[in-house]
């Protein structure tokens, strides 16, 4: 399997672990990842302000992976959102399709539609899968109730095809089963984290936050695990400012799943980003057990 790595702003800017852990745990799973020069904002962040620049922006990066023959791997939900909702547009209009296309001639790019587009679920489940996953646990975790969060991106909106069911999300469980971990139900599994509040109303975003979180340690979870550089912002690296919110002391280990993969793998803590993570991990032992 070889993809088009889509590493978007968040990623490379800040959320360092995930990329980290995405890169260590990929070519151990036969991903090989490609880095591709141009690649730019998916242009989600701007879309209720200026669509067709969005458009544009998104089938830009489609089109520079389809130049090379390459499928893209977008581990961000927003940005997996952005060009899968650019590929279905442009694909159903040839008009809009056009329209773009005469934007990205100033580049010599054009816009065909021939690259698929997968996210880190679309990957590690449906391509990989979790018996591959499984059979590369060496250092598996034990009894370690786990609480998973999938974000509004990447179920949502359903119509136009996401990474997992939009009421009953189960793909991260079953990862997380075969890592040793208990994955189990909270109510408020499918609330949003309220990240992209932050802008225009910081004090709600963080509430969103500490309301979840406060949730998830009442109900003696032991962990937190997410997918998305946007959420995992708020959840870690947030946490004691979203506890001060809603009036709760917060000590809940949050984690990317690939991070968890890893560990589960043998990777060292370092080289998956585990010392960039600032709620209390360790609290887990996180060399498995």
């Amino acid at each position: 399997m070889k993809y088009a790595l889509y590493p978007g702003c968040v990623m490379p800017t800040e959320q360092y672990a995930y990329e980290m852990s995405i890169r260590e745990i990929m070519p151990k799973l036969d991903v090989d990842l490609v880095d591709l020069k141009g690649f730019s904002c998916c242009g989600e962040p701007i879309k209720s302000v200026n669509q067709m620049l969005t458009l544009s922006l998104s089938a830009r990066n489609i089109a520079l992976a389809e130049k090379e023959g390459l499928d893209i791997f977008a581990p961000c939900p927003i940005c997996h959102l952005a060009l899968c909702e650019t590929k279905r547009v442009l694909d159903s209009d040839s008009s809009m399709k056009e329209r773009v296309n005469k934007h990205l001639s100033d580049e010599g790019l054009t816009y065909t539609g021939s690259s698929d587009i997968v996210s880190i679920l679309d990957i590690l489940y449906d391509k990989v899968g979790v018996e591959k996953i499984k059979q590369m646990v060496k250092k598996p975790f034990k009894d370690l109730k786990a609480a998973t969060h999938y974000g509004c991106h990447l179920i949502r909106p359903s119509e136009i095809g996401r990474s997992d069911d939009s009421e009953n999300p189960q793909k991260i469980e079953e990862i997380l089963k075969t890592l040793g971990f208990k994955p189990d139900y909270y109510p408020e599994k499918l609330d949003c984290c309220g990240g992209l509040l932050t802008a225009n109303l910081p004090e709600s975003a963080l509430t969103k936050t500490g309301q979840k979180l406060q949730s998830v340690q009442d109900q003696g979870f032991d962990l937190f695990v997410d997918t998305c550089p946007w959420c995992h912002r708020q959840y870690d690296s947030k946490q004691i400012k979203a506890g001060e919110t809603v009036a709760a002391k917060l000590e809940m280990p949050v984690f990317y799943l690939t991070q968890l993969i890893g560990l589960s793998m043998g990777i060292s803590s370092d080289k998956l980003g585990l010392n960039l993570n600032l709620s209390p991990i360790d609290k887990i032992k996180t060399g498995g057990k």
